[in-house]
């Protein structure tokens, strides 16, 4: 008998779900009086569902059935106490354009939130269904008064921001986050369609009005964790970090926020910033771990920036002696060897240097840290066998992690800085879905590049030679990993991997400063292979060469809006976008 029950109410359930998702269907194709047939059979076998209930008047009043709808209403409304249904009998009422019995029930409805509080949340969704907002807002703020428990400010922060009221918007949602800081990053996406990098845009400047006096009024680190995040939106750095330094001088804990701080200035190539944070670290922190991480990445900008080869080697020897050449400074001896081989082309003593590395009580993950350096000045000193022995260990001894995966990539580098296409494009297929977006990313590219070339050459010359600069690239040799593309542009003109080769070269033209260089290039890309797969890295490339090197903010905006109107399907298409409207002073709402 049980059994029997059971599964007659699960057939009964299915039945029920089918009908549903029907009659929704039926209304959403605007097929209003099957919809209201189906509601209505829906309705009479369950008529306490509210929600067919609700479904079947708006059903009526599809159809214009005005009082056929009103009559369900107060017939519901006679029998179960549900003060919302007053807001859909006024609203019933207004689409039969009696605007006073409108309005007398709207306030029926609102005046059973002075008898309890807790009607406000059906009254003023109901209100907000209706897109009554003015009337939601009187519910919301009514029961607020009436109870101080009850939160609202959410559903404010949503209304005020639908009717262009920023600053009530702003304020809604700070004092929604005031008793659930649970939903600081939902918040600070909903800030984000407001704001822009422009600090003189008025919403960013109505935010920072509103947290310099919450931070007045009722001193709280979360107004100053916000008004550091809305500095960083703003790439203002430095008043970031006056706010983080706030934090941590009262709250000493970890010195995380600062340092992530420092890596998003540094990402920015924000660099005379990001050193005086990244010194900050080394002077407050206790732990001379972090201390040595911080200058490890003092260092790092250096070797950006300063070509000073000497005086930067004499930096890293002074940490020696200081922190000595054990496993504390392992993550320092690693970057030591990557700028021997890399920047002063001591090969043989940045591997000498690893393979002392080696010998330390190393981890998995540490010992695969080392090898992985080790196989790259490999591939810099073209001891291509010997890399991909260590890249195959790496891979073997830690299966399915991110640094096996950045292994896989690398023995496919490696293959196609040999010549073997095949081999590398069948491990290049395996990481495209990898758990790392970047390497997926750089997978994917590398992959298209090999398939996009290699058949139309049955000697794959120009594929060679493009993957000898992409070689001469990865060694620092910069200027002859040009001469090269400018062999493959001459001798290999016409050919698909004409525009690979433009686009490569400017990158290798910025690198160098030599940015009309690169102008040229990006140029040629976007007149010739307007339908090519480069075309809108080219002009996004473009619009950020003319915004932040050539100061020509006019010209970045037309080809961050071509950007917008040609390539909808670009991955470049949020951040053109947000710029394009930046650059054109949009008021972002």
């Amino acid at each position: 008998m049980r059994l029997l029950f059971i599964i007659s109410f699960f057939i009964t359930t299915s039945l029920f779900s089918q009908e549903d998702l029907l009659a929704k269907e039926y209304f959403k194709n605007g097929e209003f009086e099957k919809a209201l047939a189906t509601y209505q059979a829906l309705y009479n076998k369950t008529p306490n569902n509210n929600t067919y209930f609700i479904a079947l008047i708006k059903s009526h009043q599809q159809l214009e059935q005005y009082d056929e709808a009103e009559s369900l209403l107060q017939k519901q409304i006679s029998r179960i106490t549900y003060p919302a249904l007053y807001v859909e009998l006024g609203y019933n009422f207004q689409l039969k354009n009696n605007l006073e019995q409108a309005n007398v029930n709207y306030d029926k409805a609102i005046s059973f939130v002075d008898t309890n509080p807790n009607y406000a949340f059906s009254v003023g969704k109901y209100f907000e269904d209706r897109s009554l907002l003015e009337r939601a807002v009187t519910t919301y703020e009514k029961a607020m008064e009436l109870k101080a428990d009850l939160n609202f400010n959410s559903q404010l922060a949503r209304i005020y921001g639908e009717q262009g009221n920023i600053e009530k918007m702003f304020e809604s949602y700070l004092n929604f986050m005031e008793f659930n800081d649970t939903y600081v990053n939902r918040i600070k996406q909903a800030f984000n369609q407001f704001i822009s990098e422009d600090s003189e845009n008025e919403n960013n400047l109505i935010l920072k009005k509103i947290l310099l006096k919450k931070i007045q009024q009722k001193p709280d680190l979360l107004w100053n964790e916000l008004l550091s995040w809305l500095f960083i939106q703003q790439k203002d750095y430095k008043k970031a970090f006056t706010q983080e330094k706030a934090i941590f001088n009262r709250k000493p804990e970890s010195l995380d926020r600062i340092n992530e701080l420092a890596f998003i200035a540094e990402n920015d190539q924000e660099y005379e910033i990001a050193k005086t944070i990244f010194t900050y670290i080394t002077e407050t922190a206790q732990d001379p771990e972090i201390q040595i991480e911080a200058y490890n990445n003092l260092l790092q900008i250096e070797v950006e920036t300063n070509e000073d080869t000497n005086t930067i080697d004499k930096s890293y020897q002074e940490l020696f002696e200081t922190y000595g050449r054990s496993l504390r400074t392992l993550s320092l001896q690693i970057s030591y060897a990557h700028f021997l081989a890399f920047y002063k082309h001591e090969t043989a003593n940045a591997s000498k240097l690893l393979k002392k590395c080696l010998d330390l009580p190393l981890t998995d993950l540490q010992e695969g840290k080392v090898k992985l350096e080790l196989a790259d000045i490999l591939v810099f000193e073209e001891k291509f066998n010997e890399a991909l022995i260590y890249y195959s260990q790496i891979q073997r001894n830690l299966k399915n992690s991110t640094i096996s995966q950045e292994a896989r990539f690398k023995v496919a580098r490696t293959s196609y800085f040999k010549g073997d296409f095949n081999w590398a494009e069948s491990q290049l297929k395996v990481l495209k879905s990898s758990t790392s977006q970047l390497i997926a990313n750089d997978a994917l590219d590398l992959m298209l590049l090999i398939t996009d070339n290699k058949f139309e050459d049955s000697t794959q010359t120009a594929l060679k030679l493009y993957a000898k600069a992409d070689l001469l690239a990865f060694q620092n040799r910069t200027d002859e990993a040009i001469t090269i593309l400018d062999k493959v542009l001459i001798e290999h003109k016409g050919k698909t991997i004409e525009d690979q080769a433009l686009y490569k070269q400017a990158k290798l033209f910025e690198e160098k400063k030599e940015f009309e260089k690169a102008e040229a290039n990006y140029l040629n890309i976007i007149t010739n292979y307007k339908e090519d797969l480069l075309a809108d890295d080219a002009y996004f490339a473009l619009a950020e060469l003319y915004e932040k090197q050539l100061q020509q903010p006019e010209k970045a905006k037309e080809y961050y809006e071509q950007v917008l109107f040609n390539y909808e399907d670009s991955i470049y298409f949020v951040e053109a976008r947000k710029k394009y409207r930046m650059l054109r002073g949009d008021a972002i709402n």
